[in-house]
C-alpha cells in the first residue's frame, strides 16, 4: 500500500461502516466514460455535498491492490453490467491537493507534488527503470509501456492551490479575508507563479499526446470548474459536471427527496422540518437536493440547526456581497425577501481573483452553495433556512444597516398580524417601505410587496411564503401557509395603491382567495394593505375570515 498509489480501501470501509446512502450509481456513468474521448472528469459541487466521499468510493472500486467486492455487492452498482469488468482492475493514483496546500506556501508546491508521487510510485514498481530527470508524466509513460496496465487517476480538492493561491485582483478590490485563514498579505506574492506552474503541471498530465494511452480514466473533484482563459477553460478536455451543469451526475451528490424521506422514517425525524433547513437545491433534472452533511448531522444530534458554519464561514462571501456593482444589492435583498433574480452564469471565468460584475458575485455564490441555480429559467435564489441564516449573517457584516433593521424587526411585524393591531402594522410598513426604497421604486407594487417578504423574514420559520398565489380567479399578491405542526393561522395579504385597505378585503373575498387557501389550514386571516402614493403612507384593515 502506497501514499498515493494503491492506497486500498479503507476510505471507504469507513463510510460503510457508518449510515450509507447508495451513491454508487456514479461509479456506472464513470465506467461508461473509460477508455473514451469523455475519460477526463471533472465534478464540482459546493462543501459538505459529498465530494470525497464519492472519491473514496471510486478508489476502492478501481484499486487493484485490494478486494472491494464485498463493499459493492448490495449496492446499485452490483447490478450494472460494467460492474465486473472494471472492479479492482486498474493502479489508481490518488491525490488529496489539500494535503500540500497546508505544507507548502509557494509556487514549489507544484514540484513538491510532482517529486512525492514520483517517488512513491517508483516504490510501487521497483523494477522499472525510468530516465534520470524525468518528471512524474515521464515516470507514468516508462510503467505504461512496461507493463501494458493503463492508470485511473483521482484529484480530490483540485482546486484547492487555485483557493488558496489567489492571483491579485482584477477589478473591484477584494478584502484581505479572501486570503486563506491564518496567512499573510505577503505569503500570498507568488500566487500568480503558484497557478501558472500548477496549471502548465495539470496540462502535462492531461493534456499531451501520450495521456490517453496512460489513463484509462481521470477524475477530479473541487469547488471551481476549471478556470477560463480567454473563451475556453485549461484543460477543455475534462467533461464537467458542476452546481450549474450537472450532466448526468446531477442525483449523485447530495441527497434526494426519496432518500431523505427514507432516512426520517428509519430515524423519527420530521421530513418537512428536514426540507425547511436543508432542501431547495435544484440541480439540473432533480428538482429537490438537501445538503447531505447538514442532514447527517442533524439526524445524529436529533435536532435541526445550522450546520453550515462548521464547515464553510459566511466571512468569505462578504466581500463579494459588498462590491458596489450595480443592481447587486438589490438581487440580494430580494434573495433575502424569497425572490428568484436572474443571472448569467456564463462570463464567470471560474477564478475567485476575477470577479468583475454582479453576475460574477451570483455566479460565485452559486458555486459555493449559498443559492441555488435553475438552468431553465436561468434565476437563482435562497435554497433553505440554513443558508438564509448565513447569507443573513454576511448581510450584517456589509453595513446595510436598514436591510439588517428590518430583518430584526420582522418578528414584530408579524405579531403585530396575528393580534390585529392595525395601526402597528400599518407603522411597520411605513418604516420598512421608507428606509429600503433606495433599492426599489417607492410608486410599484411588486416593490412593495418584495419589501413586505423581506419585512416577514422571520415568519419562514412557522410559514411557507408565496407571491402571486393562483386561486384560480386571480393571484393573492402574498400568502403565508403554516408550516406542519404550526398552530397559526394562514395569512392573505392583498395590496392597493391610492385605494383603501377595505377595497383590498373586498377583492379578497370576491375572488375568494381564503377558499383555495383552507386546502391547506384552518384559521385564516385577511389583511388588506393600501399605499397612499401622496401622502407615502399605508393604512391597513384585518380581518378574521369565517367560512
Amino acid at each position: 500500500m502506497g501514499t498515493y498509489i494503491n492506497t486500498g480501501n479503507i476510505g471507504f470501509q469507513r463510510a460503510r461502516n457508518s449510515e450509507y446512502v447508495d451513491k454508487s450509481e456514479l461509479i456506472a456513468i464513470v465506467n461508461s466514460t473509460l477508455n473514451t474521448e469523455r475519460g477526463f472528469t471533472c465534478v464540482t459541487r459546493c462543501r459538505r455535498f459529498g465530494k470525497s466521499m464519492a472519491a473514496k468510493m471510486l478508489n476502492a472500486y478501481y484499486d487493484q491492490s485490494c478486494d472491494s467486492r464485498s463493499l459493492f455487492a448490495d449496492l446499485k452498482i452490483a447490478q450494472d453490467p460494467s460492474f465486473e469488468t472494471h472492479l479492482n482492475k486498474y493502479p489508481v493514483i490518488y491525490l488529496d491537493t489539500s494535503d500540500f496546500v497546508t505544507r507548502y506556501h509557494d509556487e514549489t508546491i507544484v514540484e513538491h507534488i510532482d517529486v512525492q508521487l514520483r517517488e512513491d510510485i517508483l516504490q510501487a514498481y521497483p523494477d522499472i527503470k525510468v530516465k534520470e530527470g524525468g518528471d512524474l508524466m515521464d515516470c507514468l509513460i516508462h510503467i505504461c509501456a512496461s507493463t501494458h496496465h493503463q492508470f485511473i487517476f483521482i484529484i480530490d480538492e483540485w482546486d484547492a492551490i487555485c483557493r488558496e493561491f489567489l492571483d491579485k485582483p482584477s477589478g473591484r478590490s477584494i478584502s484581505d479575508c479572501l486570503l486563506p485563514q491564518g496567512r499573510k498579505k505577503a505569503e500570498c506574492k507568488s500566487g500568480t507563479s503558484a497557478m501558472d506552474c500548477y496549471v502548465n503541471w495539470l496540462r502535462r498530465m492531461f493534456k499531451g499526446g501520450q495521456s490517453m494511452q496512460v489513463f484509462a480514466g481521470v477524475y477530479m473533484t473541487g469547488i471551481l470548474p476549471i478556470k477560463k482563459y480567454k473563451t475556453q477553460s485549461a484543460l477543455n478536455n475534462f467533461i464537467e459536471y458542476s452546481m450549474v451543469d450537472p450532466r448526468r451526475m446531477a442525483g449523485c451528490f447530495g441527497f434526494t427527496k426519496d432518500e431523505v424521506l427514507m432516512l426520517s422514517t428509519k430515524y423519527g425525524m420530521d421530513y418537512d422540518e428536514l426540507a425547511k433547513w436543508y432542501d431547495g437545491y435544484k440541480i439540473g433534472a432533480e428538482p429537490s437536493i438537501f445538503n447531505p452533511n447538514s442532514v447527517m448531522q442533524a439526524i445524529d444530534a436529533d435536532w435541526c440547526s445550522s450546520y453550515w458554519g462548521k464547515s464553510a464561514t459566511y466571512e468569505t462571501i462578504v466581500p463579494y456581497i459588498k462590491m458596489n456593482f450595480d443592481g447587486l444589492k438589490d438581487d440580494i435583498i430580494s434573495m433575502l425577501a424569497g425572490e428568484q433574480v436572474k443571472v448569467n452564469t456564463t462570463k464567470f471565468t471560474n477564478d475567485l481573483s476575477v470577479v468583475e460584475s454582479k453576475d460574477d458575485v451570483l455566479t460565485v455564490l452559486i458555486h459555493l452553495g449559498y443559492l441555488s441555480y435553475d438552468r431553465q429559467t436561468s434565476t437563482c435564489r435562497v435554497p433553505n433556512v440554513e443558508v438564509m441564516k448565513e447569507l443573513t449573517n454576511a448581510v450584517e457584516q456589509t453595513g446595510w444597516t436598514n436591510v439588517v433593521k428590518a430583518i430584526q424587526e420582522s418578528d414584530q411585524l408579524l405579531q403585530a398580524i396575528l393580534e390585529c393591531d392595525e395601526d402597528a402594522v400599518a407603522h411597520g410598513v411605513d418604516i420598512v417601505h421608507d428606509e429600503n426604497t433606495s433599492i426599489l421604486s417607492y410608486n410599484d407594487e411588486n416593490s412593495l410587496a418584495c419589501v413586505l417578504s423581506l419585512a416577514f423574514y422571520s415568519a419562514r420559520n412557522n410559514y411557507v411564503m408565496h407571491r402571486e398565489l393562483p386561486t384560480g380567479k386571480g393571484f393573492a399578491d402574498l400568502v403565508l401557509i403554516p408550516r406542519k405542526n404550526v398552530d397559526s393561522p394562514a395569512i392573505i395579504l392583498e395590496l392597493k395603491y391610492s385605494q383603501n385597505a377595505d377595497t383590498a378585503i373586498e377583492q379578497i373575498k370576491r375572488k375568494q382567495y381564503p377558499a383555495k387557501v383552507a386546502e391547506y389550514t384552518g384559521d385564516i386571516l385577511l389583511v388588506g394593505i393600501n399605499y397612499d402614493k401622496q401622502q407615502k403612507t399605508h393604512n391597513c384593515h384585518i380581518e378574521r375570515y369565517v367560512k
